[in-house]
């Protein structure tokens, strides 16, 4: 299936418009007889030749490098990767995410943001919002009769103050325990019904604005209650472009997107969820060339990568074999040009295990030191030696310089650790096999595999490329130029 819509990706212009469209956007090259249109080579080109890459290639230049790109995804194709479960789940996640939002329009946002907004005018209900202040004596709900009966007081003393003319918000400033509202004068925000526990908003919605409460007994203590404001929700119009931040904020696109998917799927059974992404893509893809290559780009990457991954890296880290061959047959290009040394720089508690170090190894392969030595003196809540191991060059390490290269240096010593000491060998001229210098062998060992399947790709598939049409492709430099005359 992923095949067919490679195939759809590649051929869309040909089938829609004709002849006209093969003018305006003609045939650069052929790969395995297969078409490439200029706008594909254009959009890499580009994209790989932006502003601020350093390595910028000519579009000569850039020729060869994705034939190259081409002949591996012919190969990945004919090899069936694109049939791989794991390619499928993989180009079908990321093939969605880019299908999905452009299946919202803006009608869909306004039905969505009219849909919050009734549903939140029907959760507020005939009641309304109220605003209230309130000044709160708190207690715990173990309190004694002792406690109740002190907080009671308190707030029998503040209540009797406001009916006198106390200044409430002033009290809740100094007094109350709320200290969330008491700084806003006891202040708070609008809320409706079922946001606040029952004791105070029954007494709260019994009020009108301007009126106080009586002392109210709550899960949480004693309140006095007063009326700030009532009001029902204002229109649609006032909050239409607070709810649109909110959608944005809560990233509701992709829940309409989903709802659109669910009834799409609904509305025609016989079509499953992957088919119908396939078709939103098509037609999206179809309106917009810059999507149409985005998505043959992370298609056919995916491909890459599988099969390359196969062929080359994962090959070239796992074979062993290769790896010292490759190393033997090119040994001088990973000489030095000083002295390395291959072993350890160690610490110990005492000064005995020194030399128990050195009988710890001596006869091991370089690569099982760490375990050994672990397993001998570390195997426990004790710690009886810390071991820095690698090849060292003058310079990474002060006790392997002062001891092996003879360096004037201060050796710093370790808390708890105060013997030292060095075992290993020095190397003149070089690594003594690719181990010592692994990660470079294995880099230089993927390149020379990949040189031979490229060459062997060449061999394999028939390139063509029409150098009329290559001369007509336009770069950013060019198009920057272009605007300026």
């Amino acid at each position: 299936m992923k095949k067919v819509l490679i195939a759809v990706l590649m051929t869309a212009s040909f089938q829609c418009v004709g002849a006209q469209s093969q003018v305006a956007d003609p045939v650069i090259m052929t790969v395995n007889n297969q078409p490439v249109l200029r706008s594909e080579f254009e959009y890499s080109y580009n994209k790989n030749n932006s502003e601020g890459v350093i390595d910028k290639k000519t579009v000569d230049e850039y020729v060869d490098l994705f034939i190259n790109y081409k002949l591996k995804v012919v190969a990945a194709l004919e090899a069936k990767y694109d049939t791989l479960q794991s390619f499928k789940d993989e180009f079908a996640q990321y093939r969605d995410q880019q299908v999905l939002p452009l299946m919202v329009t803006d009608d869909d946002v306004e039905a969505e943001a009219h849909k919050i907004y009734d549903e939140t005018v029907k959760r507020i209900g005939p009641d309304g919002l109220i605003q209230v202040q309130h000044i709160l004596f708190r207690l715990n709900q173990q309190a004694t009769q002792e406690e109740l009966a002190a907080a009671k007081l308190r707030a029998d003393s503040v209540y009797k103050a406001l009916k006198g003319g106390a200044d409430f918000a002033e009290l809740a400033k100094k007094v109350s325990q709320d200290p969330g509202s008491a700084q806003q004068g006891g202040l708070l925000p609008f809320v409706q019904r079922g946001q606040l526990v029952k004791e105070f908003e029954d007494a709260a919605y019994a009020l009108q604005p301007g009126e106080m409460s009586d002392i109210v007994q709550s899960p949480f203590g004693y309140h006095i209650i007063k009326m700030k404001e009532r009001k029902m929700l204002e229109p649609f119009e006032f909050h239409h472009d607070g709810i649109l931040r909110f959608i944005e904020q809560r990233n509701l696109r992709d829940r309409i997107a989903q709802q659109k998917v669910d009834e799409l799927l609904k509305n025609n059974t016989m079509l499953t969820k992957s088919q119908l992404m396939e078709q939103k893509a098509d037609e999206f893809a179809a309106r917009d060339s810059d999507l149409k290559n985005l998505i043959r780009e992370y298609h056919d990457g995916l491909l890459l990568y599988e099969i390359s991954n196969k062929l080359v890296w994962d090959k070239a880290a796992k074979d062993e074999d290769g790896l010292a061959k490759y190393f033997k047959k090119n040994k001088k290009k990973y000489a030095w040009d000083e002295p390395r040394f291959k072993g350890m720089a160690f610490h110990v508690k005492v000064v005995e295990d020194i030399q128990a170090v050195k009988d710890c190894v001596k006869n091991l392969a370089f690569d099982k030191w760490a375990e050994q030595l672990r397993s001998t003196f570390n195997a426990d809540s004790v710690l009886r030696i810390r071991v820095e191991k690698g090849i060292f060059k003058k310079g990474d390490n002060a006790l392997v310089d002062s001891i092996i290269f003879k360096k004037d240096t201060t050796v710093t010593k370790l808390k708890d650790y105060p013997f030292d000491d060095v075992y290993g060998k020095v190397l003149k001229k070089g690594p003594e096999d690719y181990t010592d210098v692994r990660g470079l062998v294995v880099a230089d060992y993927q390149e020379e595999l990949e040189k031979q399947w490229v060459a062997e790709l060449r061999k394999k598939y028939p390139v063509y490329v029409n150098k009329e049409v290559l001369l007509t492709v336009k770069n950013g430099e060019n198009n920057a130029a272009s605007d300026k005359k």
